[in-house]
């Protein structure tokens, strides 16, 4: 498990996740590479595109849970300890530039 508690740089301010958080997020990446290197067999294996595709459609879905994992963790961590520390309007700005970027 590469990540411990450390802070993460967002900008010039730094957050410390928890550890529970990063490595919740880490193992689904993990879990998600391995399916990947499934889906490069597949294709190496030349397995038919409609098997392929219901697999790549399964790597969209886990992404997708894992984007939402780390939003309610940038939620509930990031944002939180921004609203603490008063400077939650420069902390939704970032948050709403970067779901810009994410959903573009």
């Amino acid at each position: 498990m590469p990540m411990n508690n450390e802070s993460c740089y967002h900008g010039m301010r730094s957050r410390v996740h928890s550890n529970e958080s990063l490595n919740k997020i880490y193992n689904h990446l993990s879990r998600i590479e391995g399916h990947i290197r499934g889906v490069k067999t597949m294709v190496t294996e030349n397995r038919p595109c409609p098997e392929i595709l219901v697999q790549l459609a399964a790597v969209r879905g886990a992404i997708d849970r894992v984007s939402r994992l780390v939003l309610d963790k940038h939620l509930s961590e990031c944002v939180a300890r921004a609203a603490q520390e008063g400077n939650i309007n420069e902390e939704i700005e970032e948050l709403k530039a970067a779901l810009d970027r994410f959903l573009s």
